[in-house]
């Protein structure tokens, strides 16, 4: 079975398998933090701008911190009918519901991605985020599948989304290992549905807040190369189309943690929670060990610590990356 895994380049591989066996030894012995929350944050600054590489880590933690929320406001303002109508509670569990048909199901899906791709976060996490680290010899390795590092203008080419990109299209035949931009399609989908531009040529739930939770037939995604079904460029199982695009990405992460790995490098976690800990977290702890030039840091609602093994040259911040990022100026 094609997975994440088995389509890295090797030296990531043996990276992640490291980490795995690590992790086994790190799991016993967990450190949360040393010091007051302002010498941690201080202390993070300081490593930032005397590090050789930072290599950035993200996580949904990070997105939720910049306002990309897929429950409360967000999601009754823009999904009401379909909460209404089906029960659904929020974005991400809609993106499971059984919809009684195609027409309902991409409706959705036109909503969902344009929400949460095709327009700014919020918050200016992202862009404060870049500010930190611009100057730097910089890597983001990534799970979400928002594009938000490339709309705050992180390089392109200092990129890796591992788990894919709303902004894509794959079709359900299997061989065709190619993705397709969805963009134009988002846009009538949504015009569609009776959403409204805005002044910024934004979309906006008109002000009789009437909106149509069904595309025409005619308006349902097809593959351009052989008209078969599409569906997202989502990793969800061994489906998962790894594109050029993926590929290239890989062994430039895989390029850099090697030309790296021997420098003061800052492992910097953002919002990276338990789901998928094999990308991020677990290689971030294993690189962070095996280089004594090297520090980790986690900054994360809840859930930032590390192994004790590492502890002295870690630092651990239970918070809100946004309010972390505005101490920090």
């Amino acid at each position: 079975m094609k997975n994440l895994y088995d389509e890295m380049p090797n030296g990531y591989q043996e990276s992640i398998q490291k980490g795995l066996g690590a992790v086994r030894y790190f799991s016993r012995n967990m450190s949360f933090k040393t010091g007051s929350e302002e010498e941690r944050i201080a202390r993070l600054k300081k490593e930032i701008e005397e590090a050789d590489a930072v290599v950035i880590g993200a996580g949904a933690g990070l997105s939720t911190s910049a306002g990309l929320t897929y429950s409360g406001e967000r999601f009754e303002r823009y999904f009401f009918d379909f909460a209404r109508k089906y029960g659904i509670r929020d974005m991400y569990s809609g993106g499971f519901y059984p919809f009684p048909d195609e027409e309902t199901r991409w409706a959705w899906w036109a909503r969902h991605i344009y929400f949460n791709r095709y327009i700014d976060a919020p918050k200016p996490v992202y862009q404060e985020l870049l500010s930190l680290v611009k100057d730097k010899d910089y890597f983001v390795v990534t799970t979400n599948v928002d594009h938000q590092f490339q709309r705050a203008g992180f390089d392109k080419k200092r990129l890796f989304y591992t788990q894919g990109d709303y902004g894509l299209f794959q079709s359900v035949n299997s061989s065709m290992q190619k993705t397709y931009d969805n963009e134009e399609w988002v846009m009538k989908a949504m015009e569609a549905q009776g959403f409204i531009r805005d002044e910024n040529g934004l979309f906006q739930v008109p002000e009789s807040g009437e909106l149509k939770m069904k595309i025409p037939a005619s308006l349902i995604p097809k593959c351009p190369d052989d008209g078969s079904d599409v569906t997202m460029n989502l990793r969800a199982d061994d489906s998962f189309v790894e594109d050029g695009g993926w590929h290239r990405a890989s062994a430039a992460y895989a390029d850099f943690l090697l030309k790296t790995e021997s420098l003061h490098v800052l492992y910097l976690e953002l919002g990276v929670g338990a789901n998928t800990p094999v990308i991020v977290k677990y290689p971030f702890w294993q690189m962070t060990l095996a280089n004594e030039k090297s520090v980790y840091a986690c900054i994360n609602y809840g859930e930032a610590f590390c192994p004790g093994e590492i502890a002295n040259r870690s630092i651990c911040i239970d918070g809100d990356i946004g309010d972390v990022f505005v101490k920090m100026k």
